[in-house]
């Protein structure tokens, strides 16, 4: 990716927009968590099946020009994705092109030298273009699958990814751990002809935003709820903190959840069950209160982080958020809940071939002082 342009505007989606850190060339992808999904019937589908469906959600990602397609991790019935790496490797069979990475890799769970060797491994099967953005994940399922405490959540991230960053450098390991076994000069294989692209993606807090900017990784902002605009300070403290710790500008993703249609009305009509039903479910575990229609619409509005409505709505909000944070990519996390297969096959076309090229034009002209 290339360092961002500088500039600065009053944003769109509320707040300062921060457009001298932003990237003219902001490139643009796809993520889904293989949610289960339902057929025309209102059956759901086997996770196999959700399996092969989004492999063909990866080559159409390819086809419409789309830059990256990342793919989550999880570990429990309602999504079928738990080794992000294995499905990469069938996407980037069928693929030329386009990126391949997690969205996230839940490292606190692994083991870092397996982490870097899988994903070492698609670089090579794909040509370089694997990508691995790490993260603590916002699920626990793995931490008693793999025999994890989770009071020692924090402690584990940390150790682990201080081991990962040394990998990436591709020479003999000594590492003195205390939640995972030390190594003694050993190297590790296969190498990447390169080095491996990897992100730490944050939901928030800015403890992670710092820890991220001390270990020189880019940085994925997971926004899904509230304004895109009130993540603009963290995108600034990251890159101030790049500055502290003497390290060269990097680049700043968005992941947030949306979905296109013909129009508004369509889009919203089509995501509000599923998104209502993933929500829900979630919400039961967690404690939260029901979700609302009128919460839903709200998040769908200018202000929220719900990416929901036709090309126009769509890319005029994406490309406030660009300027607003100032990114270098934009993930759109498509997948929803039970949303239907060919509904999520037309939302990745209709931002392929529509929204991107509007976001563009968006970006290419200087954006209008706000009135008043």
């Amino acid at each position: 990716m290339r360092p961002a342009g500088r500039f600065a505007q009053e944003g769109a989606c509320g707040g300062i927009a921060r457009e001298e850190h932003m990237d003219t060339q902001v490139e643009f992808g796809v993520d889904t968590f293989g949610d289960i999904t339902t057929d025309a019937s209102g059956e759901r589908l086997s996770q196999a099946q959700v399996l092969r469906n989004v492999v063909e959600q990866g080559e159409l990602a390819e086809r419409v020009g789309l830059d990256f397609f990342g793919v989550g991790e999880h570990h429990r019935e309602d999504f079928a994705v738990s080794a992000p790496e294995v499905v990469l490797a069938a996407i980037g069979a069928r693929t030329e092109r386009i990126r391949l990475g997690s969205a996230v890799t839940v490292l606190s769970s692994d083991d870092p030298v397996r982490v870097f060797q899988r994903f070492a491994t698609l670089d090579g099967l794909t040509g370089g273009r694997a990508e691995v953005i790490l993260g603590r994940g916002s699920f626990t399922e793995s931490f008693p699958l793999f025999g994890y405490d989770l009071a020692q959540y924090e402690a584990l991230f940390e150790e682990k990814l201080e081991l990962f960053v040394r990998l990436l450098d591709q020479e003999p390991v000594t590492w003195e751990g205390r939640l995972r076994p030390s190594i003694r000069g050993l190297p590790v294989y296969p190498h990447v002809e390169g080095r491996l692209r990897a992100w730490i993606g944050v939901g928030g807090s800015p403890e992670s935003v710092v820890r991220a900017a001390h270990h020189g990784l880019p940085l994925v902002l997971a926004i899904i709820g509230g304004s895109p605009a009130r993540f603009a300070p963290l995108a600034e403290l990251y890159r101030k903190a790049l500055g502290q710790f003497g390290r060269d500008e990097l680049p700043v993703a968005v992941h947030s959840p949306g979905h296109v249609a013909d129009t508004d009305e369509q889009a919203r009509d089509e995501l509000w069950p599923h998104y209502a039903d993933i929500m829900g479910r979630i919400g039961r575990e967690r404690g939260w209160g029901p979700i609302t229609r009128g919460h839903f619409e709200q998040e769908a509005g200018p202000h929220g982080a719900l990416y929901v409505g036709s090309t126009e709505t769509v890319a005029q909000k994406i490309a406030a958020a660009v300027r607003a944070i100032g990114v270098s990519r934009f993930d759109l996390k498509y997948s929803n809940g039970t949303l239907g297969h060919e509904l999520m096959l037309g939302s990745i076309e209709r931002y392929g071939t529509e929204v991107v090229p509007r976001v563009r034009e968006l970006l290419a002209d200087p954006p209008r002082p706000a009135a008043g």
